[in-house]
């Protein structure tokens, strides 16, 4: 098999694959022994990445791809061309594209909740139909960005007042999830691009400090609350809202707060009843994910800050990556780094990923992802019910750089456990810090930086350099180096685009259901009946009836919790 660049820099594949998709376990598919056979030859050969790159000149510039303004350097990962070969062989297999494509046409791919998952749509271009179910949906999308837009401009103007008159200064978005670790994430990334004074806050936590501190300094009068719940029924959310609400119904009375509260929800209705006004209600819609939903109202928040046009330009961004997979080779960049991802999964045994942006504005970003990776892929059933046949979903971890290299890279050098690595860097600083004297310098810095730790996990200790087991470094670490020119709103929706499909990738390989989250709901379940005991007030060695229901654990710690309350 042979690795050539195509057009955009991108590679494809030559060779044929198994033409036939997997009904069954991929596990017990043919590809999926191949690929077990080749990873226990390298193992056993001891591959080593400096000697793939002595052995072969050309491997850093076709290993190199690029995804819209992306440069994504994926040179360093245990990989040979015959390993690329037998794991497209295993996305064709497994019917990756095949999932894509019908993610894309709008089919029902969230076969649990009998749903699409059609994020894509909230980013097509104007006059193109997405249909799904037999409707268009992409009028009604267009229909709620202008009423974004519309919404956003009266804000900014001041024409869209408090009920005492005066202009909103602050806007606090109350959701939890992806209701709020998106928005929160592209909020703080987007810095430079904040439009206008309007100042941005976000509540998440049901710990009572989380709101207190979200409300400290704020003047109710001139400030409005976005309540972001697909459901309109999250426990967390609704329970920050009730508290801000009361909040501001001590300053400015219950009905003018009103005034002071939008929606943001598939549930009309719900939202209505708990006092949100019909035309203040912005709609999502149950083929959207809360954890990809950051393209549409949900973002409400991220586009009051940084204006429609900025908006309008993260979502070109992402639909850059949507176009790049769904016209694009067959090993587009995202179906490189799923398959890298399930590589080492499945057959190296990693656990986990570490994503380290260097950049300070990207420091949620990890946060972001580990939503869209472990709450996508986090599944122990496939499609069909059946338990899967290998290992699901990465751990995925991390933090800024250059911060990170002074807590968790010693592991990442020296560990027993080796974990494949993607660094984030910017070929220019901020906008908005470009100004000031020695920015270039501290920018260089923080990029070799960056370059440097990718040099040293893949490469180690130079041989023979240093004798010290205490100082050297194995190398052999993978890691995928992505680099985009500047931080701007379109690069921000590729990255974000770009961890979307490859989490897709991911799920369909493991053939389990991308877009449902059942794991969080026993809990919340549990949290309700606990909650009610709690409230109850019964005596402090926990022998109310009520708590005959919980196990012994539980009751134990009812009973522990009570006491304490009572010190």
């Amino acid at each position: 098999m042979v690795l050539s660049d195509s057009a955009d820099g991108d590679i494809t594949a030559s060779g044929s694959a198994a033409s036939d998709s997997a009904d069954g376990d991929i596990t017990a598919t043919s590809e999926w022994a191949a690929l077990a056979r080749h990873a226990r030859e390298l193992q056993a050969g001891g591959v080593d990445l400096a000697g793939l790159f002595e052995a072969d000149p050309g491997r850093a510039g076709r290993c190199t791809s690029t995804a819209g303004e992306l440069v994504v350097d994926w040179s360093r990962h245990l990989v040979t061309d015959a390993t690329v070969e037998l794991l497209l062989a295993l996305a064709e297999r497994a019917g990756v594209a095949a999932r894509i494509e019908a993610m894309l046409a709008g089919e029902p791919v969230n076969v649990t909740d009998g749903r699409a998952a059609l994020h894509t749509a909230l980013r097509a271009p104007a006059g193109e139909a997405v249909v799904t179910g037999g409707v268009d949906v992409a009028p009604a999308v267009a229909a709620e960005r202008e009423r974004m837009g519309a919404f956003v401009r009266a804000l900014v103007a001041g024409e869209r007042r408090g009920a005492g008159g005066l202009p909103i200064r602050t806007v606090v978005n109350i959701g939890i999830g992806g209701s709020q670790l998106g928005p929160a994430m592209a909020h703080e990334a987007l810095a430079a691009f904040r439009s206008c004074d309007l100042e941005c806050r976000f509540v998440s936590n049901i710990d009572p400090a989380a709101l207190a501190a979200g409300l400290d300094g704020l003047d109710a009068a001139e400030t409005l609350f976005i309540v972001v719940s697909k459901g309109f029924a999250t426990a967390e959310t609704l329970a920050n809202a009730r508290a801000a609400r009361a909040w501001a119904a001590s300053v400015l009375g219950l009905e003018a707060a009103g005034r002071h509260f939008v929606a943001v929800t598939a549930s009309r209705e719900a939202a209505v009843e708990f006092g949100i006004e019909p035309d203040d209600v912005f709609a999502t819609w149950d083929w959207v994910g809360g954890r990809f939903s950051m393209g549409s109202a949900a973002g409400l928040a991220v586009m009051a800050a940084i204006g429609e046009e900025n908006f309008a330009a993260m979502l070109a961004g992402m639909r850059s990556i949507d176009e790049h997979v769904a016209g694009g080779p067959a090993a587009s960049v995202p179906m490189l780094l799923g398959l890298l991802s399930v590589w080492y999964r499945n057959f190296w045994g990693f656990q986990t990923r570490a994503v380290v942006p260097y950049s300070e504005r990207l420091r949620l970003f990890g946060v972001w992802l580990q939503q869209v990776i472990m709450e996508s892929n986090g599944k122990r059933v496939r499609l069909d019910g059946s338990p899967v046949g290998c290992e699901t979903a990465e751990i995925v971890w991390g933090g800024p750089g250059a911060d990170s290299q002074h807590s968790f890279h010693q592991l990442l050098h020296q560990g027993t456990t080796a974990v494949p690595a993607d660094f984030i860097v910017l070929a220019r600083p901020d906008a908005d810090v470009a100004g000031p004297p020695g920015v270039a310098e501290r920018h260089e810095a923080l990029v070799a930086n960056c370059f440097a730790q990718a040099a040293a996990l893949a490469f180690g200790t130079p041989p023979a350099e240093e004798d010290d087991p205490h100082r050297e470094l194995p190398g052999n670490r993978p890691s995928t180096v992505i680099l985009a020119p500047e931080l701007t709103p379109s690069v921000l929706g590729q990255l974000v685009a770009l961890y979307e499909h490859q989490t897709v990738v991911q799920g369909a390989v493991w053939g389990v259901n991308s877009f449902d989250q059942f794991g969080v709901e026993l809990g919340k379940t549990l949290a309700d009946a606990i909650t009610a005991d709690l409230r109850a007030g019964t005596d402090p060695a926990g022998s109310d009836a009520a708590d005959a229901d919980h196990d012994p654990s539980t009751k134990s710690l009812l009973a522990h919790y009570r006491r304490l309350r009572k010190l």
